[in-house]
């Protein structure tokens, strides 16, 4: 809980129990389970609007990625197509 051990969650109750007595102890126990509470919806109603954005704009950057890919391999093979042509005309030039 919260990266506390039981020895430092101990010490903080009798420090609460010395500073607020045993009449406001319960009280304070539920007013803080309930900011809990409330914190833990409240993350989880953000977690859940979110996320489906977040996978949007995942899915959307894979798309431009392949994409992104398949142009690159097209320019690698026009490169190479004329490279082998220039090649070409170059070999045949000299025969002449």
């Amino acid at each position: 809980m919260f990266g506390l051990g039981a020895m430092e969650i101990l010490i903080i109750l009798i420090i609460a129990f010395l500073l607020f007595g045993p009449k406001e102890l319960p009280e304070i126990g539920r007013q803080v389970g309930k900011a809990v509470k409330g914190f833990k919806e409240t993350t989880e109603d953000l977690r859940q609007s979110v996320e489906p954005e977040l996978n949007m704009i995942q899915s959307e950057f894979k798309a431009v990625q392949q994409d992104l890919e398949t142009s690159v391999k097209e320019a690698e093979e026009e490169i190479k197509g004329a490279t082998e042509q220039a090649s070409k005309s170059e070999g045949g030039s000299r025969l002449a």
